[in-house]
């Protein structure tokens, strides 16, 4: 009785045969003290929405009558009310009643788990066990004994640290740009024909400057190489790759003459590659043809070491086949240009301005981006309901209109857009994760957790957002698992009831609760779980400066429990 932890709850008392003809319920109550029992958690915690106890006892030996039976049933009683948890009945071995059998003569132990639904009041809730023994029809009620005191509440300190995430913008403020074009000669030739001017990938050549040069394109270099068939001479294969070369950049020197570049005037803007013969791409090109014995060709051609005999054999493989004479040397003898420019965007200031006064001439990437570059909630809004009206195939717009909302702490209208955004990627994990937050606000943590298992790849308020549904249904491990190394309020707390204490502290510290008057009363609560009074009374003075009603919270909190009575704790509280 003096242990907190070990109560003694008068449950039955055995007669011995001489006494019979009594009640031996009457003489319960003198040999109470020989029976025990232990109750785990003390104090009572609350997990999820529920309370949870745990009851194990021992009956010593020729204690138990072999005709009595006791029912007992835990009673808590709290602010607003009370409730039982279920009823458990303990026999003698002779007993007709149902119930766990107690030997007289080895004694013997029970234990019992059941929980109930939290209501309102039960953190200052006693725990009072309530029995009635049973004897030949006669019945005795003893009286209530308390065995615990106050119930653990600290998980319902979560915050609704809800998470909705923004669909990101792909502007980039300079985007590369490129093109490419390539100019086939005739055998033994560099010059440029003007039938391959009017190809149409030298043709789009001239529109990439035309309109490069209007956009404000800043054009930085152009690389040209150039390469020979393998058919002719050695040396000439080699100067006719380099003229080639040459060739090729005076293609495109035209053309940034003609639209006046004058980034393309010096010599340093050109690079000139000659590879001599393409003897690669000759392979490469017979592979991929559909000539009889290629693969034996190709080995008996690359059985020759002197590359002047190779060069005749292909002119000889040339004149059997059409289709190496007509469609792959042609297409060997060649100068690839590549023209690079960058494409510079307007400043921020224009941006922003645009966006509200004329969003029709932004691209979507440039209106999204643009919502950025406020930090008024409503000036976002108005841009992203622009992007909504300018692109309304693009669901980021809808989305990032619902985030909005759901800082702004309008649900219904947060869910609309969202709803949009899911209709035009039902898929996109951002959209799955502000449908999970909105189905969660709205007291649907199942179909929120659904929408979260969807939403992988989205970032870590995913993981977050389930972390927080996991506090609220007691599985605190996993909680801590989808936290990750996220540093919320949330988080901290999650690490705490899954008894990792060292790693709350750590997580607090980082937070933005560090300094709120939260964060230090989730430090006090760790440190009175840690038995360090000092790290509690710290905590507890500094949280209660800056929340004065922390006071009260503290007062009746039963973490504290165990230093209700101290001094310095009573001095932090008062």
């Amino acid at each position: 009785m003096k242990n907190r932890n070990i109560k003694t709850l008068t449950l039955v008392v055995s007669a011995s045969v001489g006494l019979m003809a009594c009640n031996p319920l009457n003489k319960m109550s003198k040999k109470a003290e020989e029976v025990s029992y232990s109750v785990t958690p003390s104090p009572i915690e609350m997990h999820g929405d529920s309370v949870e106890i745990n009851v194990s006892g021992s009956i010593p030996p020729k204690f138990f009558n072999k005709k009595v039976s006791v029912d007992f049933v835990p009673n808590f009683k709290f602010e607003g009310g009370e409730t039982n948890f279920k009823t458990i009945t303990l026999v003698g071995e002779d007993s007709e009643v149902e119930g766990i059998k107690i030997n007289f003569e080895r004694g013997g132990s029970f234990s019992y788990s059941d929980k109930i639904a939290y209501t309102q009041g039960m953190d200052q809730a006693e725990l009072f066990m309530l029995a009635t023994g049973s004897y030949k029809g006669k019945s005795k009620a003893f009286d209530p004994e308390k065995v615990a005191s106050g119930t653990i509440v600290t998980p319902k300190w979560f915050q609704a640290e809800d998470m909705p995430i923004v669909g990101a913008d792909q502007f980039a403020k300079v985007v590369p740009q490129e093109y490419k074009a390539t100019v086939n000669y005739l055998v033994n030739s560099s010059n440029v024909r003007s039938t391959e001017m009017s190809d149409a990938d030298v043709k789009g050549m001239a529109e990439f400057v035309k309109n490069g040069k209007a956009k404000g394109f800043v054009f930085k270099s152009t690389d040209v190489v150039a390469w020979a068939s393998p058919e002719g001479e050695i040396s000439l294969n080699e100067n006719l790759a380099d003229d080639r070369a040459n060739s090729g950049a005076n293609v495109a020197k035209g053309l940034f003459s003609k639209n006046k570049v004058d980034a393309a005037k010096g010599k340093e803007f050109y690079s000139k590659t000659g590879n001599g013969e393409d003897w690669d791409g000759f392979k490469s090109a017979m592979q991929a043809s559909d000539i009889a014995d290629k693969n034996l060709i190709l080995r008996v051609l690359e059985m020759y070491e002197d590359k002047t005999k190779r060069e005749q054999e292909i002119k000889n493989l040339a004149e059997t086949f059409e289709v190496v004479k007509e469609n792959i040397l042609p297409q060997l003898r060649r100068s690839e240009i590549t023209i690079n420019a960058d494409l510079i965007s307007m400043s921020d200031e224009m941006i922003s301005n645009y966006a509200v006064s004329n969003p029709d001439t932004l691209t979507v990437e440039e209106l999204l981006y643009a919502a950025t570059l406020t930090d008024d909630m409503n000036s976002k809004l108005e841009i992203y309901k622009n992007a909504e009206r300018v692109y309304p195939n693009d669901w980021r717009g809808f989305n990032n209109s619902g985030y909005i909302y759901a800082l702004q702490n309008d649900v219904a209208k947060a869910k609309v857009e969202f709803g949009k955004a899911a209709k035009l990627n039902p898929s996109a994990p951002v959209v799955n994760n502000n449908l999970g937050m909105v189905a969660r606000l709205e007291g649907d943590n199942g179909k929120a957790m659904e929408y979260y298992n969807n939403a992988t790849g989205a970032g870590k308020a995913v993981g977050a957002n389930k972390g927080l549904l996991n506090i609220l249904s007691g599985d605190y491990a996993q909680a801590v698992s989808n936290y990750g190394d996220t540093k919320t309020f949330n988080a901290a707390l999650a690490q705490t009831l899954n008894k990792d204490y060292q790693t709350a502290l750590k997580t607090i510290d980082a937070s933005d609760a560090a300094s709120a008057a939260k964060g230090m009363y989730l430090k006090a609560v760790i440190g009175a779980r840690m038995k360090d009074k000092s790290m509690m009374v710290n905590n507890l003075k500094l949280a209660i400066s800056k929340d004065a009603s922390l006071k009260a919270t503290a007062k009746k909190d039963a973490e504290f429990n165990n230093y209700k009575e101290d001094a310095e704790f009573q001095a932090a509280v008062n």
